[in-house]
């Protein structure tokens, strides 16, 4: 079995002390490659150091983070689009709108948000989305780029299935992660009614650990825990999920 890991920020300090043994760990559990989202500037050599570290393991992805928009953010996003043509990145983010934490720059938020995605339909990739306590909001935005090739995934996914139906309308996969194996997840409710074909793997590590590891730091060698709680949520085999799971992220990145 293959998998991809297609949300992890390996190039946090969490992992300064083994990120060699933690990526080993994971190719030996089946996870072939996994997929770096940046999220600001400061970041970002960090990592585009682990990638070029680990080829063909690791591809970098970059943007800038909701919870990282600051009076600053036209200035951050510039320089983060002129690396756009030192280095290869196979996708924009994780950029989106976030209501959880602060709302002092909610406007800056969302146009950072809207230039991050002409940027993903000029240079034809896909957009890394993370939404927390801004559904609407995040819709509000995409449907401004209504009639555009817009595609990527919306990270971490928690809500219901007509939220879920309308974002895979507009062109989007859920990223599912540890928490489908959380009790106090809904997703084993929603999940049965998405089609695999809409659906790929992720950790966020060094956060949201599957169960029964949560408490501790997450990494990508716990996909396979995520698989199989997707495979019973939905009735079918783990070699199913990591078939098709596998599937949609080397199609939507072109890996």
């Amino acid at each position: 079995m293959e998998f991809i890991d297609t949300h992890a920020h390996l190039y946090v300090k969490d992992f300064d002390g083994d990120r060699d043994e933690v990526i080993k760990e994971s190719l030996n559990h089946g996870v072939r490659r996994i997929l770096l989202p940046n999220i600001d500037l400061e970041s970002l050599q960090l990592l585009l150091n682990v990638c070029q570290d680990y080829p063909e393991i690791c591809y970098p992805m970059t943007g800038l983070h909701p919870c990282d928009v600051k009076e600053d953010y036209k200035e951050v996003l510039q320089k983060i689009f002129d690396s756009f043509s030192q280095y290869k990145f196979i996708a924009v983010g994780e950029t989106g709108i976030d209501q959880y934490w602060d709302k002092t720059y909610i406007n800056e938020q969302k146009d950072s948000f809207r230039i991050q995605i002409q940027f993903a339909i000029n240079h034809n990739l896909p957009v890394i989305i993370h939404k927390r306590q801004s559904y609407f909001e995040t819709m509000e935005v995409l449907n401004e780029f209504k009639g555009e090739n817009i595609r990527g995934i919306f990270h971490c996914y928690s809500g219901s299935v007509e939220h879920a139906n309308e974002i895979i309308e507009k062109g989007f996969l859920l990223g599912i992660g540890g928490t489908v194996t959380y009790k106090t997840s809904n997703l084993d409710k929603v999940l049965p009614h998405i089609p695999l074909e809409y659906i790929v793997l992720e950790t966020d590590a060094p956060y949201l650990t599957p169960v029964p590891y949560r408490g501790m730091r997450n990494k990508s060698a716990y996909i396979p825990l995520i698989a199989q709680r997707l495979a019973d949520i939905k009735q079918t085999t783990v070699e199913e999920v990591a078939k098709q799971t596998t599937k949609n992220a080397i199609e939507l990145f072109s890996l």
